[in-house]
């Protein structure tokens, strides 16, 4: 039985992650260079930050990566940190182009896309090399998926867990809490989702519950920013914890309403793993829309909150 839950959830998670990275090491090849120079030219206003933040973090798949990124430019001085607040609510909602994508259930083109992406990263010139990478990447990503699913079956059958679930089924702070540490530990809110999915396909977990575990998601992508601010000066750590402080006040904003928002996904579609993926969109999209007139009271609460020791003129009042 523990052979039979362990081998999927390895392999399918190994092969889900290094699909992640295959892409967005192939993303980056292709764009990666001028991202830099994007993000320091056009986020002079919190729209353009915002949609900026959207589309690295789709580019580079990874909100984590994007966020990184924004501490390393404001600790060489590249961009101010009130730059940084409107591509922190972009990332939020760039992470959920993933998801839906992942949700509309392409395993059936895993192996295709797999042969593909091979034979385009064998191919002598570099853009369709790493093209090549992409495609292989998200063949990789539904491979994973499918191979995941496998143990989801013997999960079902099992007394002992069924009983753990049954006992916190519908607890949604253990939810909540099982996606940060769970998230926190793999690195990557977009593998936490996709086993949400297929638990919640299985009815292994209660809607309210898998919403939790995604909005604990949510917090748990944060943890490689704060350790990458370590080190760094005051404006980097204050984008590591403006983003931590976003997502954990917008997490704790929705639990109330988290049937609310189970019974609009089931309005807009019957399938469980799209109704995870449009709950994500709705929350990151509300959460993002709600704070993005008040960028520079958010950025002068964060001043405020995490101040520039070395240089107290810099101390903003609220």
């Amino acid at each position: 039985m523990i052979v039979s839950i362990l081998a999927p959830f390895t392999f399918g998670l190994s092969f889900f992650l290094f699909g992640m990275y295959a892409m967005r090491t192939g993303f980056q090849n292709l764009a990666g260079k001028k991202m830099e120079q994007w993000m320091a030219r056009f986020t002079r206003t919190p729209i353009h930050s915002f949609w900026m933040g959207l589309l690295s973090t789709f580019v580079l798949q990874s909100s984590s990566a994007v966020t990184v990124l924004t501490i390393g430019l404001t600790n060489a001085g590249i961009i101010q940190f009130s730059q940084t607040v409107g591509i922190i609510l972009g990332t939020n909602l760039g992470t959920t182009v993933t998801t839906e994508l992942i949700a509309l259930k392409l395993e059936s083109f895993a192996i295709p896309m797999l042969l593909i992406g091979v034979a385009l990263w064998l191919m002598p010139r570099r853009n369709i090399r790493c093209t090549g990478l992409v495609v292989a990447g998200f063949g990789l990503i539904f491979l994973g998926i499918d191979t995941l699913k496998l143990m989801a079956a013997p999960l079902e059958q099992s007394e002992t867990f069924r009983s753990l679930f049954l006992e916190s089924s519908h607890s949604i702070g253990v939810g909540l809490l099982t996606g940060i540490i769970f998230t926190g530990l793999i690195h990557s809110g977009s593998a936490t989702t996709v086993i949400t999915m297929g638990l919640l396909a299985h009815n292994i977990l209660s809607m309210e519950t898998a919403l939790a575990i995604v909005l604990g998601a949510n917090i748990g992508t944060c943890f490689t920013a704060v350790i990458a601010s370590i080190g760094t000066n005051t404006a980097s750590k204050q984008v590591a914890w403006c983003h931590t402080l976003f997502n954990v006040a917008g997490a704790l904003a929705f639990l109330p309403f988290l049937p609310q928002l189970a019974l609009v996904s089931a309005f807009l579609t019957a399938n469980p793993s799209m109704q995870i993926a449009h709950s994500q969109t709705i929350f990151n999209l509300v959460c993002s829309l709600v704070a993005l007139p008040f960028t520079s009271q958010i950025a002068r609460f964060i001043q405020w909150l995490i101040p520039d020791k070395r240089n107290p003129s810099k101390r903003v009042k609220v």
